[in-house]
C-alpha cells in the first residue's frame, strides 16, 4: 500500500522538507481512515441494509400467504417467459398460464399467472404465492437472502470509503508534487545564470 510508503518520510534527514513531512501526515491518516473508518463504515452500513431487510421479510411473510393452484389451459400469447433460477440454482423459463386457486378468504379465483414450464399442462399444481385479496405476488424475501444483501450492501460502502480515502490522499500527493516541482525550478532559476562559472559565491 503506497499510503504506509509515506510514512517513512517522518525519518530524520538533512535533506527532508517541509512537503515530506506532510505528505508522511497524510499517509499516516490516509491509514488511520483505512483502519478504522471504512470497517465501520461497512459495519455500519451492513448493519443498517439488514436492520431494513428483516423488516421487509417480516412484512412480506405477514402479508403473503402461499397456497397451491391448478393449471386450467396455457395462456394466450408467447409460450415462454423470462428465466428464474429453481431452488437447485438451474434456470427454468416460465410461460404464462390461466390457473384456479384459493384465495385467503377462501374463496376460489382464476387468472393468469406465470408459472415454471414444467407445471404448464393442464391439470398440472404449483404452488403460488398471493397477497391478503388472493392477487398472485412474488415469494416473500428469505430471511438467508436479507443477510446476502446486508452483506453485499455492507462491503460496497466499506470499498467505496476506501477508495474515496486512497483517491483523496493520491490527489493531495500530487499536489505536493506539483509544489515541490514549482519550488526546484525556482531554485534552479535563481542559481542557474551562475551555474558551473568559476569564483561562484566569491
Amino acid at each position: 500500500m503506497r499510503a504506509a510508503t509515506g510514512v517513512w518520510r517522518w525519518r530524520h534527514n538533512p535533506l527532508r522538507r517541509t512537503t515530506d513531512l506532510v505528505e508522511a501526515w497524510l499517509a499516516f491518516a490516509a491509514a488511520v481512515l483505512l483502519c478504522v473508518a471504512v470497517p465501520l463504515t461497512g459495519w455500519t452500513a451492513g448493519s443498517s441494509a439488514y436492520g431494513s431487510l428483516q423488516r421487509a421479510v417480516r412484512t412480506q411473510q405477514e402479508q403473503r400467504v402461499p397456497t397451491t393452484a391448478r393449471v386450467v389451459r396455457p395462456a394466450d400469447g408467447p409460450a415462454t417467459g423470462p428465466r428464474t433460477a429453481d431452488a437447485a440454482g438451474e434456470d427454468r423459463l416460465r410461460r404464462s398460464v390461466v390457473a384456479r386457486w384459493t384465495a385467503p378468504d377462501g374463496s376460489a379465483r382464476t387468472g393468469t399467472v406465470t408459472t415454471a414450464r414444467r407445471h404448464s399442462a393442464p391439470g398440472d399444481a404449483f404452488p403460488l404465492w398471493t397477497d391478503r385479496d388472493g392477487h398472485q405476488v412474488a415469494p416473500p424475501l428469505r430471511a438467508g437472502t436479507a443477510r446476502a444483501h446486508a452483506a453485499v450492501a455492507g462491503l460496497m460502502a466499506a470499498l467505496l470509503v476506501g477508495l474515496l480515502v486512497e483517491a483523496a490522499r493520491r490527489l493531495a500527493v500530487r499536489r505536493l508534487t506539483l509544489t515541490r516541482y514549482t519550488r526546484l525550478d525556482r531554485a534552479w532559476a535563481a542559481a542557474g545564470p551562475d551555474w558551473g562559472r568559476t569564483g561562484t559565491g566569491s
